[in-house]
């Protein structure tokens, strides 16, 4: 300063910007329909599937998918899963995950837009609000508005139907993992567990939290996919598009100029009505270009075609198209979009090949597993007749609902004799054990070498487990153990 004193700091310039909430427009049309479709198909799965049941016997539980962590079996129809065979569960996921990129190959983030549970609650919330507060011109007036009795009742309605509703799907979504009858009479007569409530809170939380409060918040800065699935797309990926060659440059239409005239001075078929910025639950402006927040919903073509149709002008000024699409559109070319490509192809025949293997292994599962595990202390036992004596934990999986027997040999060393601890300890060529229903079985087993037998003092060991009555084996390799 020419006085030498110090200048005026600079105001503070923030990083971030401040939330605004966004009020989507309710439209009417082809994909707003089809939204409600998969909202009503998706939700009635979530809420009816725990109460479909499945005859497995007496001792079984009733309800036709059950992951019942307690017992540690996950039940779907006919299927039970143990925790041992978790494996089956990595397949699943491998092919939701290559699924999702053949989706978004085709599609874009049309899983984001019709599939996504965060979509579907997230909907549902906005057609309460709406139901209290009215459309987005009546909320956003409202918002401005000072707090009278009126506004605090349409908000506490909506608020208390939201929590209504976040009740209801924390029970849904608890109903999975345990018998839903059980826990809607431990609910209804106050009977409810710690575990149960706990559960039920958070759920419940979370729901109210996300699809009330965050919504299109995460989708855009909580939920990965946005930035992975860039890397999914191609250009002949189907995404939301705005054709700029046909609507640019925006701006209205004059009353007295036709459509003709309009071009002339150098304007397209957009009026920059800005309803598909409206209608949009993210908030974007989708004629800026492509974005990774857009989640195809299509809610954007429902309105401009809405627009198109009151104007005269044909619809697909904002269309699903790929880019190559649009650039041959712009340019007058023909164009089919190929479906069949290399991506596709990779995509599909992942799937395919992780799906065969799940089938070949399910097919192929077996109803017994062995488990071994030989003690380390001490590491063998000498006998008074100079005999060796080696001291296991055999475990018995038995997956079926019936009892079983199973006969127990031994391979890789001539002259071993077994005995169960705890019982006779009469050495035998082989034993007889059994195994309850849907149990894991667990004995001590000894085996003994005669003096003189073992050349190493390691020797492989090979348990042999043959059920009685399905003649089903399962075989454990092991060590035998003796001096130097």
């Amino acid at each position: 300063m020419p006085d030498g004193s110090a200048p005026p700091p600079a105001s503070a310039t923030s990083l971030y910007e401040n939330h605004k909430t966004i009020h989507p427009k309710a439209v009417s049309g082809r994909f707003r329909t089809l939204k409600w479709a998969a909202v009503a198909v998706l939700l009635g799965i979530f809420f009816v599937l725990p109460w479909i049941r499945w005859d497995r016997g007496a001792d079984a539980p009733g309800q036709a998918v059950l992951f019942d962590l307690e017992q540690g079996r996950f039940f779907i129809f006919g299927i039970e899963i143990w925790p041992q065979e978790i494996y089956y569960l990595t397949g699943v996921l491998i092919l939701a995950a290559v699924g999702l990129f053949l989706a978004t190959a085709l599609a874009g983030r049309i899983w984001c837009g019709f599939g996504c549970p965060h979509t579907v609650w997230t909907d549902l919330f906005v057609r309460v609000e709406a139901f209290f507060e009215g459309d987005r011109a009546e909320r956003i007036r409202m918002e401005k508005t000072p707090w009278t009795a009126k506004k605090v009742a349409r908000k506490a309605g909506k608020h208390a139907v939201w929590q209504l509703i976040s009740v209801v799907s924390a029970f849904g979504m608890c109903a999975f993992f345990t018998d839903a009858p059980t826990l809607a009479m431990d609910a209804l007569t106050l009977n409810l567990s710690s575990n149960a409530l706990t559960f039920l809170g958070l759920f419940a939380a979370s729901t109210y939290v996300m699809a009330g409060w965050t919504r299109e918040q995460m989708c855009m800065y909580m939920c990965p996919w946005p930035r992975i699935q860039t890397a999914m797309l191609d250009e002949h990926s189907l995404v939301v598009t705005y054709q700029d060659w046909r609507g640019d440059n925006r701006g209205p239409k004059r009353k007295s100029e036709n459509w003709e005239q309009r071009a002339e001075r150098g304007f397209g078929d957009c009026i920059d009505c800005t309803q598909c910025v409206q209608v949009c639950p993210m908030g974007i402006d989708v004629r800026t270009g492509a974005q990774a927040d857009c989640i195809n919903c299509g809610l954007c073509v429902d309105a401009c075609d809405r627009i198109m149709d009151q104007m005269g002008r044909p619809r697909g000024l904002i269309q699903f198209a790929s880019m190559a699409q649009t650039s041959a559109q712009a340019a007058k070319a023909p164009y089919k979009l190929p479906v069949i490509r290399t991506r596709t192809i990779i995509y599909t025949a992942v799937m395919g090949v992780v799906a065969t293997a799940m089938l070949f292994v399910f097919g192929n599962r077996s109803h017994l597993d062995v488990t071994v595990l030989r003690d380390r202390a001490p590491l063998f036992v000498t006998l008074k007749d100079g005999g060796i004596r080696n001291a296991y934990t055999f475990k018995i999986t038995n997956k079926t609902r019936d009892n079983r027997s199973y006969d127990l040999m031994l391979s890789g060393i001539p002259g071993t004799a077994l005995s169960v601890a705890g019982e006779k300890e009469e050495a035998a060529q082989a034993l007889t054990l059994e195994a309850a229903p849907d149990s894991v079985a667990t004995y001590r087993v000894y085996v003994t070498v005669p003096a003189g037998t073992l050349t190493a003092a390691s020797t492989p060991l090979v348990f042999q487990l043959s059920d009685t009555g399905s003649r089903e084996k399962g075989t454990y390799k092991s060590v035998f153990l003796g001096p130097n």
